[in-house]
């Protein structure tokens, strides 16, 4: 994934702004009559076909591809949706880089070599576009979570020089482990705690590599998610430099490796953590050389975004966008049994639900007085690039985009009380959705769990870091049939057993209730936006507020 600028969060007030947005939706007006129904025929068809062994799990600059897009290219031209710019397609330069399995990670200890078994207890690899990187006699640190955060008087580099250093990261931010509200935001994760921005701050620090230390609570994954997304080929944005700025090894190990690896150097890894909670940590040289090697197999091509257009019948120069991502993980090479990622859940619902947002606009008696448009994105799963090279290169002004909805990973669930909404408290979009859930008898709350991050690890993100206002919500986890209890338990299996597996696929007779609640919701509040006037923003502390004020300095 290309270098990401640093986020700068804003602490929350002690009255949050989620509460302000209840009441607000509690006084709002009577709005616009509801729209035409999504088709629940229609969703589930287009779920059945991506997710479908024929679409070969759908990864960028494969078979699957070409089969994904002239899918997705037929279906909009059949509902007369038209392309932007003379055609569905936006091209995303993209470099492939294979990594052989022979990689080698191996730590130099007081007690002697520790080796570690690639895809078992580490998994290592490079973003320079070159066929082969290392890293030898590189000294350890443990530098805690890995975070330089001067608005949080937070620097875990504090005193040390990294050139030529290997950093040892814990995944997820200070304040996770203990709950501690004053370090950082508690539970709810910052970008700091993305493994996306360790990689890029070990990088500004003059790392060799850096190696982050896997554990399921706080990454929101497990051990077989990490090996699925970064032991395969893995996809990014060509750059003019060929990532010569990254670290020469990234990579993850697990967290019984890195407990064992500690002890020989004579520490603790539950104390190194502690002291990592602490504030004035101080990163820690350990009696360890690192030693480590990839070689690669680089293959230059291009993937795609697929675009298609409503066009507003009053201010067709104003957008309401939806994105859903196309892409998943391809398949396994050789061996027997399941080999194929069909990403039913993960991402084949969301498109659906484009096509089937799409669907219920073109049925409308009345079209949209601005326009709407349709943005299947490609390479999330490679780090979002599809909508980053959008957000770069946007077939339509950025400025003129009211608001972005983004569909992702819709479980598939029966009927729900409530819907998640992601980094709740963030927008004005949030009164819309409170207006359109108490119509249908739904609770809009926080996401369940915020320690995941999940607003930094979707599309909608780059649009936010752009000043777009986006909206991402979730199916709900307060099942009809089971109550809260069920829908905890749904939600651990899926992440358990199909999240980024094999094991996530679409078989007639699934439960598609939650998934279509969600799509219902942002096809409403999109169609309300699409008949205004103003252009929603950010809430005043938020951290993208400032952006959105720049592109749009004058009121509506």
């Amino acid at each position: 994934m290309s270098t990401h600028q640093l986020l700068e969060p804003a602490r929350r007030p002690r009255v949050p702004a989620w509460c302000i947005l209840l009441a607000s939706a509690a006084a709002a007006a009577a709005a616009a009559d509801v729209p035409v129904a999504v088709s629940a025929q229609v969703y589930e068809t287009h779920i059945a076909a991506l997710a479908a062994d024929d679409m070969q799990g759908r990864m960028p600059a494969t078979d699957g591809e070409a089969l994904t897009i002239r899918y997705l290219e037929n279906e909009f031209r059949k509902l007369g949706v038209a392309p932007v710019g003379g055609s569905y397609q936006q091209g995303v330069p993209l470099v492939e880089i294979a990594p052989r399995p022979d990689a080698e990670l191996r730590f130099a200890t007081p007690q002697g070599e520790q080796r570690t078994r690639f895809g078992e207890d580490s998994v290592v690899w490079t973003k320079r576009e070159v066929t082969a990187a290392s890293v030898t006699d590189s000294d350890l640190v443990f530098v805690g979570y890995g975070v330089n955060a001067p608005e949080y008087g937070w620097n875990d580099y504090a005193g040390v020089d990294m050139q030529g250093k290997t950093a040892l990261i814990l995944i997820n931010d200070p304040g996770f482990a203990t709950g501690d509200e004053s370090l950082f935001r508690g539970q709810a994760l910052t970008y700091y705690g993305r493994w996306t921005y360790k990689f890029e701050e070990a990088a500004r620090q003059g790392a060799a590599a850096a190696i982050i230390v896997h554990e399921t609570v706080p990454a929101a994954y497990g051990w077989p998610t990490v090996v699925n997304s970064w032991a395969n080929p893995q996809l990014q944005m060509r750059s003019v430099n060929g990532n010569a700025d990254r670290v020469a090894l990234e990579g993850w190990i697990t967290q019984e490796c890195a407990a064992a690896l500690l002890a020989a150097a004579g520490q603790d890894f539950d104390t190194l953590k502690k002291a990592a909670n602490t504030r004035g940590f101080r990163p820690v040289p350990l009696p360890v050389r690192v030693n480590g090697r990839v070689a690669n197999t680089l293959r230059h091509s291009s993937s795609a975004n697929v675009v298609a257009q409503i066009r507003g019948t009053e201010r067709p120069e104003e957008y309401v966008l939806y994105v859903a991502h196309w892409d998943h993980l391809g398949r396994l090479a050789g061996g027997e049994g399941d080999r194929t990622f069909n990403g039913a859940v993960d991402n084949a619902s969301g498109v659906a639900g484009l096509l089937a947002i799409a669907d219920a606009f073109q049925r409308a008696p009345v079209k949209p007085a601005r326009s709407i448009l349709f943005v299947a994105v490609t390479a999330e799963e490679q780090g979002l690039l599809g909508s980053e090279y959008y957000v770069a290169h946007p077939l339509v002004p950025l400025a003129q985009t009211v608001a972005v909805f983004n569909m992702d990973a819709l479980q598939f669930a029966g009927p729900t009380r409530d819907v998640r909404v992601v980094g709740a408290g963030a927008s004005e979009l949030e009164r819309y959705l409170h207006e359109e859930a108490g119509r249908r008898g739904l609770r809009a709350a926080p996401e369940a769990n915020p320690e995941r991050g999940a607003f930094y690890r979707s599309d909608h993100f780059n649009f936010a870091r752009a000043g777009v206002p986006a909206l991402y919500l979730k199916v709900g986890i307060d099942d009809l049939d089971g109550g809260v209890e069920a829908g905890q338990a749904r939600e651990a299996d899926y992440i358990a057993s199909r999240y980024h597996q094999v094991g996530d696929n679409y078989a007639a007779g699934v439960r598609l209730e939650g998934g279509l609640i969600v799509v219902e919701l942002v096809h409403a509040i999109g169609s309300r936006l699409a008949q205004e006037s103003g252009f929603p923003n950010w809430l005043p502390d938020n951290e993208f507020r400032a952006a959105r004020d720049a592109s749009r300095p004058v009121g509506p």
